[in-house]
C-alpha cells in the first residue's frame, strides 16, 4: 500500500467520522468527541499525503 493511499483512506475514515460524530451530535449521545476526530483525521490524511508524494526533477 503506497503512501498515498494510506492518506486517502485515513481522509476517508475521517470524513465518515465527521459524519457520524455530527450525526451523534444532533441526537443524543457522545458526538462531540467524535465530530472533533473527524477532522483531525482528515488533516492529518490530507499531511500524508501531500507529504507523501513523490517529488519528480
Amino acid at each position: 500500500m503506497s503512501v498515498s493511499s494510506v492518506g486517502f483512506a485515513v481522509m476517508s475514515i475521517g470524513a465518515v467520522a465527521t459524519a457520524a460524530g455530527a450525526l451523534l451530535y444532533v441526537h443524543p449521545g457522545p458526538g462531540l468527541p467524535v465530530l472533533a476526530v473527524g477532522p483531525a483525521l482528515m488533516a492529518a490524511g490530507a499531511a500524508v499525503r501531500i507529504g507523501g508524494r513523490r517529488r519528480r526533477p
